[in-house]
């Protein structure tokens, strides 16, 4: 016995750990450790009460460092989590746009587009908020790789960032917040007005050029060529420019736009 652990329990733990990184299943711990699922499920429920274990959600859970003062309320990192569970998806919206340095506001809730289709787009894991966006495997944007603790995570590149909160707003804070990312993305190195529009294009909703063209005038962001071609492809009839806000404010003709939200100082 050590740590109040038996030998036996020990090497269970030591497997555990080398073998699987990030939370693990009870199928892949059955495979790991060579028994059948209903003896490691026991097992694993046994762990998670002596606190050797921590339970992400049902059937899934991380290894807990020996010594750790407060064993069932140790987390794993919300970004191996989302990785893990709502997987294939990738890290977006304003988690993203802080990954890449267009925001520095703090947001409590990670936003993680989904292959995967469930029944809550709000969901809450060891404490922490997850808001879930559905996309089809056809209209996957392009994603870069981060690696979190060794374990490597999905996360939208900055274009595709950009991207995504013009088309759904509420993902990137309002469009308060979004003309603040967009404002920091064309003064990075990332701003690439020629490539945004084959990301623009591929998305398919053409009020992303209503929201992007007008973000473009109303910052006084310099860029022309990008102005012309959001004017060139706006579409039909009328869009809220913040479609959580409500549907009132002036209509404005050039972009198609019910502006109602203020952007700017």
């Amino acid at each position: 016995m050590l740590a109040g652990i038996s030998e036996k329990n020990r090497k269970i733990l030591d497997e555990l750990n080398r073998s699987l990184k990030g939370p693990f299943s009870i199928k892949e711990a059955s495979k790991v450790l060579e028994v059948s699922e209903s003896e490691i499920r026991v097992t694993l429920a046994y762990f998670v009460r002596k606190g050797w274990l921590s339970r992400v959600k049902r059937g899934l859970y991380i290894t807990v460092p020996l010594g750790t003062v407060n064993p069932q309320e140790y987390k794993e990192n919300p970004w191996i989590v989302a990785e893990r569970v709502f997987s294939p998806c990738y890290i977006g919206g304003w988690s993203a746009a802080g990954h890449w340095e267009f925001t520095d506001q703090i947001f409590n809730s990670i936003v993680v587009f989904t292959q995967r289709k469930f029944r809550n787009k709000n969901m809450n894991i060891q404490g922490t908020d997850y808001i879930l966006k559905f996309f089809n495997k056809r209209d996957i944007g392009k994603t870069k790789s981060a690696w979190v603790e060794n374990i490597k995570v999905q996360v939208s590149d900055p274009l595709q960032t950009i991207v995504d909160i013009l088309d759904d707003p509420p993902l990137g804070g309002g469009i308060r917040n979004v003309g603040d990312i967009v404002e920091t993305y064309f003064e990075s190195d990332y701003r690439n007005d020629t490539l945004i529009i084959n990301y623009i294009e591929a998305r398919g909703n053409k009020t992303i050029n209503k929201r992007l063209g007008y973000l473009i005038e109303v910052l006084s962001i310099e860029a022309p060529e990008l102005l012309m071609y959001c004017k060139k492809n706006v579409s039909k009839g009328f869009s809220l420019l913040d479609p959580t806000n409500e549907a009132k404010g002036s209509f404005y003709s050039k972009w198609n736009l019910r502006i109602n939200a203020r952007i700017g100082k």
